[in-house]
């Protein structure tokens, strides 16, 4: 039986070049999103590719609701071999001095609170297999502290630190965890940033197993833009 992928918080830049790129090497295709909209288009471009694709909507920061969308998803394509987490920041940002709890926990929600829910409700049936991956997408901002990312850069550098601890303690189940941090626009027909090239980098990932972490773009730049934002 062909292998599948299941993207979380899948969009039409970085979540459908990860499916694509999956799809093309024969895995069967699970969308979770949102927007009905969205989702449909997606599935149609990828049908029309011919990859066997299905969809279900959930809102990322209702874990029951996410739960309800990875089980649908599983029944029509079967145990979950590979699962990818990428929302894109949505609700208030925050400065660090602007940051509230409320600001804090709505991102905390969609970043942590939604990849966790995604884990535990797929990591039970990987592990008993002895086989699986899940790899989990942060922006920049959690290996640079932005002030004008207050909230989400709290979130991401917390799921990125929780990825890192996840790849530690499943060592040598079989289970494989990574975590990849794009540090750059999702630009198409960029050498590097094209959402297919940031697709190939996480089949990478997932075949060769070996790096925790993976960076798409220049950390130094960013890094440059915030200083220049603090001048």
């Amino acid at each position: 039986m062909a292998k599948s992928l299941v993207v979380v918080g899948a969009g039409p830049g970085l979540g459908l070049g990860i499916a694509r790129t999956f799809g093309r090497r024969g895995f069967r295709v699970g969308l979770v999103a949102r927007s009905q909209d969205k989702l449909d288009h997606m599935v149609g471009e990828l049908g029309g590719q011919g990859v066997a694709v299905t969809s279900a909507t959930a809102d990322l920061r209702d874990s029951d609701g996410l739960v309800a969308g990875l089980d649908a998803i599983r029944q029509e394509l079967g145990p979950i071999d590979v699962v990818e987490y990428s929302p894109s920041p949505s609700g208030d940002i925050t400065s660090a001095v602007e940051t509230t709890p409320s600001s804090a926990a709505d991102q905390f929600d969609l970043h942590v609170k939604g990849a966790i829910t995604t884990v535990r409700a797929v990591l039970p049936e990987m592990r008993a297999r002895g086989d699986g991956a899940i790899l989990l997408t942060t922006g920049v901002s959690s290996l640079v502290a932005a002030p004008f990312l207050g909230n989400v850069g709290l979130a991401m550098a917390g799921l990125r630190n929780w990825a890192l601890g996840l790849h530690a303690e499943l060592g040598g189940t079989g289970v494989f965890v990574g975590t990849v941090t794009i540090a750059s626009g999702v630009v198409p027909g960029d050498a590097e940033a094209d959402p297919d090239a940031i697709g190939a980098r996480y089949y990478q990932m997932y075949e060769r197993r070996e790096r925790p972490e993976e960076v798409v773009g220049d950390v130094d730049a960013f890094r440059r833009i915030v200083a220049g934002r603090r001048a």
